[in-house]
Parts: C-alpha cells; sequence; structure tokens
C-alpha cells in the first residue's frame, strides 16, 4: 500500500509537468544560457511542493468552487501568456540574425525570480494539474497513505526539474546555435500561445 501509493504520486505528477508549459519552458532557455539555471530549478520545486500539498489537504476544493478566483488566475495567466509569448518570438527573430559568438545578456536574480513567480503563481495550468487533479487524487488517500503518495509527487518534480536543468546546461552548445536557439524560442512562444488559448476556451466553458 505504502509503496504503491508512492508509486502513483510519483507517475502521477510526472505525467503532468512532463509536457512542455511556461515552467518547463522558462528553465529549459535558463539552461540552454547557463543563467541561474539550478535556482530556477529549486524554485519551481518549491512552488511545486507548495502547490501541491495545498491540493493533497483540500485546497482543490476551494478552488474549484470559486469562480471569481478562477476568472482571476485565468485571464491574469493569459495577458501574461501572451507577453511571455510575444517575447520568445522576439528573440526568435534577433537569434536569427545574431553573431554565434554574441554575448547573451543574462537575467538577474531578482528578475528570475519575479518571472518564476509569475511563470508559476500567473498560470492557472499550474493550479488545476496540481492543486486540482494531483490534489484531487491525493485526497483520495487517509493517515499515513496520504503522506506517501505527497512524496512520491513532489519527489517527482524534484527529479524532472533537475533533469531538465541539468540536460539544458550539458547541451548548452549545442541548444544555443542562433538557428536552433531560434527554434527553441519559436517553440516556447507557441506552446505559451496555445496555453493561453486553452485558458480562454477553458474559460468560456466553465
Amino acid at each position: 500500500m505504502i509503496f504503491m501509493a508512492i508509486i502513483k504520486g510519483f507517475t502521477l505528477t510526472l505525467s503532468m509537468i512532463i509536457p512542455i508549459g511556461s515552467q518547463n519552458s522558462m528553465l529549459l532557455s535558463q539552461g540552454i544560457n547557463k543563467n541561474h539555471h539550478l535556482m530556477t530549478a529549486g524554485l519551481f520545486m518549491l512552488y511545486d511542493a507548495i502547490l501541491i500539498s495545498l491540493g493533497v489537504l483540500g485546497g482543490s476544493l476551494i478552488l474549484s468552487s470559486n469562480d471569481t478566483l478562477f476568472s482571476l488566475l485565468t485571464w491574469g495567466g493569459i495577458v501574461f501568456l501572451l507577453g511571455y509569448g510575444a517575447m520568445s518570438f522576439k528573440a526568435a527573430l534577433i537569434g536569427v540574425t545574431a553573431d554565434a559568438n554574441a554575448v547573451v545578456t543574462k537575467k538577474s536574480v531578482k528578475v528570475v525570480i519575479l518571472t518564476s513567480l509569475v511563470v508559476t503563481f500567473l498560470n492557472p495550468h499550474a493550479y488545476i494539474d496540481t492543486v486540482m487533479v494531483i490534489g484531487s487524487v491525493g485526497g483520495q488517500y487517509a493517515g499515513n497513505a496520504k503522506l506517501y503518495f505527497l512524496i512520491g509527487a513532489i519527489s517527482a518534480s524534484i527529479v524532472w526539474f533537475s533533469t531538465l536543468a541539468l540536460g539544458a546546461a550539458k547541451l548548452s552548445v549545442q541548444l544555443s546555435k542562433p538557428k536552433i536557439k531560434s527554434g527553441i524560442d519559436c517553440a516556447i512562444g507557441l506552446v505559451m500561445w496555445i496555453i493561453a488559448l486553452s485558458l480562454f476556451m477553458t474559460w468560456l466553458a466553465r
């Protein structure tokens, strides 16, 4: 029972966070540029641990029943994702004509922390995945089993963000080539706009 609760928490969370989203996109960019990527990964682990714990301990009921809160989060997320996507497309256009040896302008610690907060807590998908989906499944467990499910879920976040940060940094030379980097920026911009559209469609259907 204990082992199964851990495995279920781990596999469910991994399936939620592996698909490219705003957190993964930011961490990928930070890793390629070797710009506070380990700190960014650590922040995302912390944020996920907070949100998952909130959901498993009952927060999913609050979020799912509050239409006003859901609408505020959704529209805040849509505005941010559209802006983030536009900046990614702009970076892609600049990167096409950039010199391969050009110096990359790196973000300060404050900017990285602020951006990490925004891509997490202004993204309703983060709440849907962690608080509502993972939280509702974890909420079905009782006693120690709930704790083990939580441990498994948080462990998945730690494993994934560590792997993504280290992998992107290790392959930074190949991934930072102008054409490849521009392609990645275009993909990130497209993903951000698709997520924004999906949030809008979700809001319309609610």
